[in-house]
């Protein structure tokens, strides 16, 4: 039995993973969702998402994700990890990934695989009128021959909308590399930045997943004390709060208590504190005696 079984829940309510329905939308994430789903509507092009590890982005992706599926008028692919070895390599993925027969691909040539993708891009937005979108988390780690050859495809377009939508989600390292590429930047239709969550935000999240996952008592699980001392601790990053919530829950079983205070979080935040201490020692290099 999980531990959230034993707590009173029905699902883990604190799993890092990135599951659309514990995304708690705050005003930021929500604005971003809402703006990204009208760029697709009115198909403008490229849309680009910039925070800091643990903001978001990912959950923010599938979320995105669980919308368009719920639209049948779209046609969507999502890459995890855009490292690829070189051009040819990047525009086989994207052929397969839309299913767009180009036969023997090791016969293929990188003009041959582009004019495919055209082809598509062609049939499906005018004759078949849908629209689709390329998700790219991480998108940091694009090369920037691959950011060019997205940019070559956002020049596909009618005089009315854009044929090819796409939605980059990355660190800031993304936005160091599309401002130096020559007219790729003048192309973002929507382009915004996710900060970290205040303390209000963070106690909504809490409280949001804690529901999310079934929890029915009427009494609070974690305290306002508790809740201050992880926001002050996690700096309001979701991934932090997540996981100090995990561990806070954990410790309500093994110390056979019932409500989360600011103890448990304040231990909790020693013990971390002493792994940090840990591997700091472990990495700091040992002088050699010659």
């Amino acid at each position: 039995m999980g531990y959230y079984k034993i707590l009173g829940f029905k699902k883990e309510p604190f799993s890092t993973s990135p599951d659309p329905d514990f995304f708690y939308l705050s005003k930021e994430h929500e604005t971003a969702l809402i703006n990204i789903l009208i760029e697709l509507r009115l198909r403008r092009g490229l849309s680009v998402v910039l925070g800091d590890v643990g903001t978001g982005k990912t959950t923010l992706s599938r979320k995105l994700i669980q919308e368009l599926k719920s639209r049948q008028d779209f046609i969507f692919n999502v890459i995890l990890d855009p490292s690829f070895e070189n051009d040819k390599t990047f525009l086989i993925f994207l052929a397969r990934s839309f299913s767009i027969d180009i036969g023997e691909f090791e016969s293929c040539s990188i003009s041959y695989l582009k004019e495919a993708l055209e082809k598509y891009l062609f049939k499906k937005t005018i004759k078949e009128d849908k629209t689709v979108v390329l998700i790219i988390d991480e998108a940091q780690k694009l090369s920037y021959s691959s950011l060019e050859l997205l940019r070559v495809f956002l020049n596909y377009e009618t005089n009315e909308f854009k044929l090819f939508q796409l939605v980059l989600l990355g660190q800031f390292e993304l936005y160091s590399k599309i401002i130096n590429i020559p007219n790729f930047f003048d192309r973002v239709s929507f382009k915004y930045i996710l900060h970290p969550l205040d303390l209000k935000e963070t106690k909504k999240m809490i409280e949001f997943r804690i529901k999310q996952a079934g929890f029915e008592k009427d009494s609070p699980l974690f305290l306002d004390e508790a809740i201050r001392e992880i926001y002050e601790y996690s700096m309001g990053y979701p991934r932090q709060i997540t996981m100090l919530c995990h561990k806070a829950l954990k410790s309500l079983i093994l110390k056979k208590k019932s409500v989360v205070d600011k103890q448990i979080i304040r231990d909790i935040i020693e013990e971390e504190n002493k792994w940090a201490e840990r591997k700091l020692f472990l990495l700091k290099p040992v002088s050699r005696l010659e």
